[in-house]
């Protein structure tokens, strides 16, 4: 990584954006342009998407492959996530084909995902120096919760699946995590731990995470999809995520240090 601190004011920010993203994807780096203020260095909460950001299968995917329903369901995933669907009718859709389905299955799916390259040594890094974590996602909170136990993360909010005799019924409970919700509990995390939105990182990778990366003080689309990556203000592509650590200012001595201290 190479910081580099400028002075001077962009004639046209978005088309150097623009240029960056350009950049980034002819010679396989990235490109991050922040303002050098008091709150660079100041974020003290990070909110993670889950599904392809956290870890790198679309759970609902995953399930309805073993459902069945594996094409049909990817078909509206994708679409889903670049945009092309409401999010919220595309998950009862989807969801609605698992109809039946046993309850064990998700055990069986929750012990064949992986994480994401860099996201054990974000997590673990930011919780020694003292960030709060949170997983806000349009994916299920079973899994939410298993990823909360292997990494310490202290919010889970996600989709509850309806069951019934030990099988899902094709429903989800309550209110859907869209993107529209995923933007208040943000809100709502920051609240309750006294921060201001410029102290909150959020990271994502679809188009359902937007909003919640543009209220973020920094918003960072991370391998996502070209329509998200060209909306955010941040993306990260070419590194894993713990990159993110750059981006807030902390060095890998730095991260090293805190691990041996806190070991």
């Amino acid at each position: 990584c190479i910081e580099l601190t400028v002075r001077g004011k962009p004639l046209d920010l978005d088309a150097m954006k623009e240029r960056f993203l350009d950049i980034s994807q002819e010679l396989d780096v990235d490109i991050s342009f922040q303002a050098d203020t008091v709150h660079r260095r100041n974020r003290r909460l990070v909110v993670f998407d889950m599904d392809s950001t956290l870890i790198q299968q679309e759970v609902i995917d995953e399930l309805a492959r073993k459902a069945g329903v594996g094409d049909e369901v990817s078909r509206v995933t994708e679409a889903a996530m670049r945009g092309e669907l409401d999010f919220s009718q595309s998950l009862r859709q989807r969801v609605a084909l698992l109809e039946g389905l046993d309850a064990s299955v998700l055990e069986e799916v929750a012990s064949e995902l992986t994480m994401t390259e860099g996201a054990e040594r974000l997590i673990r890094t930011l919780r020694s120096f003292g960030f709060k974590t949170a997983i806000v996602s349009g994916g299920f909170s079973y899994f939410g919760r298993r990823l909360q136990e292997k990494l310490g993360v202290d919010y889970v909010y996600a989709n509850e699946l309806a069951m019934s005799d030990g099988h899902l019924t094709g429903d989800v409970e309550g209110r859907i995590v869209d993107g529209e919700r995923k933007a208040e509990l943000l809100q709502e995390i920051a609240q309750s731990e006294g921060l201001s939105l410029d102290q909150v990182v959020a990271v994502g990778d679809g188009a359902n995470d937007l909003p919640m990366l543009r209220l973020a003080g920094l918003g960072v689309a991370f391998r996502a999809k070209p329509l998200v990556k060209r909306s955010a203000r941040q993306s990260l592509s070419a590194v894993g995520l713990d990159g993110i650590l750059y981006m807030i200012g902390i060095r890998d001595a730095d991260a090293e240090a805190s691990q041996e201290g806190s070991a």
